[in-house]
């Protein structure tokens, strides 16, 4: 047995336990014939560093982890990073800025081969800071999305999907980062709100009738406008339909056509149709029978003006930004009078209206995003997201919290086709080659790419990689060896037992596993998606740079360890709710910690050890039978909670359990007496019993706590295995004992209410006092019998047959009252003095709050945090006039 240190300093044992347990392979899946348990981490970025949400995200999974391997599963966390096409571009092509050079100074290969150094010397930062988070995963086979096996995996999926028809080039609009120079999803599209303008414009008819006025805040896209749409329903526009009219600047001849996006209740009920350069307008253009290839697209891929494919775009205006066009437009269209002044409410003439508008952004680049017109690889999403749809209708993919299951089907039942192309150097490159006719082939390998063109066709490749998420879809069966089938690690893996995700990546990384292993492996690819909340500022505030108000989970783990943080996010992380940054309950988990510890110390000096069984010792003092069954009754609320996915539960059961059943009632309770000047010790039975105790504490938190928890483990004696391959806990409840489960309750009762009836009429703690009891049945006084030596040591209590008169505290516990004498200990007169000021002084706040808050003009108007402080600190003298008012009729 290794004696702990006086004081818990968790940053040496963390270092030292978790070099132990990689080098020891004691995380690698090496039970053979036990229940296989599996689970995969959302690979992050190989860019990327520790964030709060990485460290909620894997302490959740972590605890999944250890709890199975606890149970005797033979339990794999599959741990890997993403290659992040853009992220990781982004990072090299900003160092070779740094030293004045730009990615295309280099050929394509050279560029990918200093990508591949970069991640040698420099990615991969964040599976160090995993390691010291505690998170027990499967190193020795760490994956990367862009590693060979990886690689096939990826290529495969995409033959095969072309070759079913699921998979296809088209041309349509994108959103288009101009920053980033390639196409991105919906999903990286951040939607901000800018103050713009809201212009109405003058369209002249085709035959000098008249006009047709439309509005819009991107006046700079009628350069590429193809028609004006009007509502089949709406009578003032029925004569105009399918005549023409002649856009100014460009002299273009659109038509007018009727569509039922033009609402006759919005604006002039007519609207511009740009199919090329916004999403409903696309489709408008569709309906309108403008096909894709012919729609006018004037931007280029940094978002500067270009001529169209009729040349009609004034040669003055070509090379410009979308904010200088638009401000060129303005000008030429009020001067040549087809701009219509807005008047505002003190009758002064303006150009245009001003509006909010929500604009979308790239939120990696940050420069506004483009809907542009480009011809992209496409997946059918809305085929394969019927299987899933269906996988979690049936059950056979259970949602956790099952709120979520609504957001989740409207999304998959309008899901869109899935662009998959994106326009860098850095991924994985689209396996399909391009002849000069325009045939496409796509196939594995050049080779066959070759014999499907034939001999003779100069064949060359797309440039274009795929969408990092196209990859990461695979992750759950692509990291087991497939396509590989004779892979060992695919079998009894697939599916796995559990996805862990925050809920913001359901849709870039869930679903998309959820379409692509049913597809491809016939089966879903978890059987439970545990969707958790963000982790926000303390105020309630999103965290953002910004702001400022960002939380480095590493510094909490330097100042408090990462045991305190480990349990903070647990503890915290109620299904359905985001988590509020609270340091001081980190700190709070410390403090827990650091108790443990100190029982453990206290255990060692008074020869309690390892327990040598995993069943609960024979025991026959009613304090070692009620041990015993509250340990029992923790191990059950703990299960419980980890079925069900309650993270929160499980800590808040095993926390409670440990500060106030264990360390501040059991060892109270049998804490040796002093006889003299010579201590006593703890008896035989109750060594045995605390030692068992303190072994089952030690498991069921070691999924919480792992650090701290395994060097208590050893510290407590020998050990035939280290803590993280023990045995869980077995809630037996044959050892349970209810009559001397509820004489310890009892005792706990009457100690606590005499200690807190001293306390109110400020009796000194040491002071000792007699008790005289009233009223109390057989059981009662068989009670306070045995358990009288208790009392006396814990109540300062000691029990006598006649109460002498005079002012005396009475506390009543099971129709008991419980007589003691204040005569000579304290001034009567003086503390009912004391306590009725109080009560006046709490009564007279309670009542101005109330008043504060009964007022209706107060709630509605103030800040909600002063409502609620106002709340609270009504409550807090509420319970404090009750309190006192309660000690004053105990002094009888």
């Amino acid at each position: 047995m290794t004696e702990l240190s006086k004081t818990f300093d968790p940053a040496e044992l963390e270092q030292r336990w978790y070099a132990h347990w990689e080098t020891n392979g004691l995380f690698r899946p090496d039970r053979p014939g036990a229940e296989p348990w599996t689970i995969v981490n959302p690979p992050p970025n190989v860019t990327g560093s520790l964030h709060i949400g990485h460290a909620l995200d894997n302490t959740l999974q972590d605890i999944l982890a250890r709890h199975a391997r606890l149970q005797g599963k033979d339990a794999l966390w599959v741990v890997g990073t993403d290659h992040a096409g853009i992220a990781t571009q982004m990072v090299v092509e900003r160092q070779m800025g740094e030293r004045q050079q730009k990615r295309t100074d280099f050929t394509r290969e050279e560029f990918i081969a200093k990508v591949w150094e970069w991640k040698e010397e420099s990615g991969g930062e964040i599976t160090q800071q995993l390691r010291r988070l505690g998170c027990s995963m499967d190193w020795a086979n760490e994956r990367f999305t862009m590693d060979e096996g990886f690689s096939k995996a990826v290529l495969k999926v995409f033959v095969d999907l072309h070759k079913e028809g699921l998979l296809y080039r088209d041309k349509r609009l994108v959103n288009w980062d101009p920053g980033l120079g390639t196409a991105i999803s919906d999903l990286e599209v951040e939607t901000r709100e800018i103050k713009g303008s809201f212009w109405h414009l003058r369209y002249p008819l085709a035959d000098g009738s008249g006009f047709i006025e439309v509005a819009t805040t991107r006046p700079e896209t009628m350069l590429a406008d193809m028609a004006v749409a009007v509502n089949a329903s709406d009578e003032r526009y029925t004569h105009l339909v399918g005549r023409q009219i002649k856009l100014p600047i460009t002299g273009r001849l659109i038509p007018i056509v009727t569509d039922d996006h033009a609402d006759p209740e919005l604006g002039s009920g007519a609207v511009k149709i740009t199919p090329g350069h916004d999403f409903n307008d696309f489709e408008v253009g569709k309906r309108a029978g403008i096909a894709a290839s012919a729609m006018l697209n004037m931007l280029d891929a940094k978002a500067q003006v270009v001529q169209v494919s009729d040349g009609l775009i004034p040669a003055e205006l070509l090379g410009l930004t979308t904010a200088e066009a638009r401000k060129a437009v303005v000008a030429r269209l009020k001067a040549e009078g087809f701009l219509i002044a807005h008047t505002d409410k003190d009758g002064v003439e303006h150009d245009a209206e001003p509006r909010t508008i929500q604009t979308p952004y790239g939120d990696r680049s940050g420069v506004v995003i483009e809907p542009w017109l480009t011809d992209q690889w496409y997946v059918d999403a809305a085929t394969l997201a019927k299987p899933a749809i269906e996988a979690v209708r049936s059950g056979a993919i259970q949602i956790v919290p099952k709120t979520w299951e609504k957001t989740f089907f409207n999304w998959m039942e309008n899901i869109q086709p899935w662009c998959v192309s994106r326009q860098l150097w850095w991924g994985h490159r689209i396996p399909a080659w391009f002849a000069e006719d325009g045939s496409i082939y796509v196939a594995l390998t050049e080779g066959e790419a070759q014999a499907q063109a034939g001999e003779g066709v100069a064949l060359r490749q797309d440039s274009d990689v795929l969408d990092t998420w196209f990859s990461s879809a695979l992750w759950p069966f692509a990291t087991m060896g497939w396509p590989e089938e004779t892979s060992p690690t695919l079998h009894g893996r697939y599916p796995n037992d559990v996805l862990i995700s925050g809920f913001d990546i359901l849709f870039f990384w869930d679903a998309r596993m959820m379409m692509q292993g049913i597809h491809f492996m016939g089966d879903v690819p978890f059987k439970k998606l545990y969707l958790h909340g963000l982790v926000r500022a303390a105020d309630g505030a999103k965290m953002s740079k910004s702001k400022g108000n960002v939380v480095n989970p590493l510094g909490l783990i330097d100042q408090y360890g990462a045991d305190a943080l480990r349990f903070f996010m647990a503890a915290m992380e109620s299904q359905g709710r985001d988590i509020k940054m609270d340091e001081k309950r980190v700190e709070g988990y410390r403090n827990f910690a650091t108790k443990l510890w100190n029982a453990c110390r206290f255990a060692q000096s008074n020869g309690i050890v390892a327990s040598a069984t995993l069943e609960a010792p024979a025991a026959e003092l009613a304090v070692n039978k009620w041990i015993i069954a509250e340990t029992i009754g923790c191990v059950q609320a703990v299960d419980l909670a980890l079925a069900d996915l309650r993270f929160d539960g499980a800590a808040n059961a095993v926390y409670q359990f440990v500060w106030s059943r264990f360390c501040d009632w059991y060892l109270e309770l049998i804490k040796p007496v002093f006889d003299g000047d010579e201590k006593g010790s703890i008896d035989p039975e109750s060594k045995l019993v605390a030692g068992w105790v303190i072994d089952q504490i030690l498991v069921l938190l070691h999924p919480f706590m792992p650090f701290i928890t395994e060097e208590l483990w050893h510290a407590m004696g020998p050990r035939d295995n280290d803590l993280i391959v023990a045995k869980w806990p077995m809630a037996d409840a044959r050892s349970l004992d209810p009559a001397a489960s509820k004489e310890i309750d009892w005792l706990i009762r009457l100690v606590s209410e005499i200690r807190a009836a001293r306390t109110e009429v400020n009796i000194a703690p040491g002071t000792r006092m007699q008790m005289h009891v009233r009223d109390a049945d057989a059981e009662t006084l068989a009670r306070l019998e045995r358990q009288a030596p208790v009392i006396a040591r814990l109540a300062r209590a000691s029990v006598v047959q006649d109460a002498p008169g005079g002012g005396a505290l009475q506390v009543v516990v099971d129709g008991a009252t419980f007589v003691l004498p204040l005569e000579g200990i304290i001034d009567l007169a003086v503390e009912r003095e004391r306590l009725t000021k109080g009560i006046a002084a709490a009564a007279k706040e309670r009542d101005a709050l109330a008043g504060r808050l009964g007022n209706a003009s107060f709630v509605e108007r103030a800040k909600p945090e002063a409502v609620e402080k106002a709340r609270a600190d009504h409550a807090e003298k509420s319970a404090e006039a009750e309190r006192l008012t309660a000690a004053l009729e105990r002094l009888g």
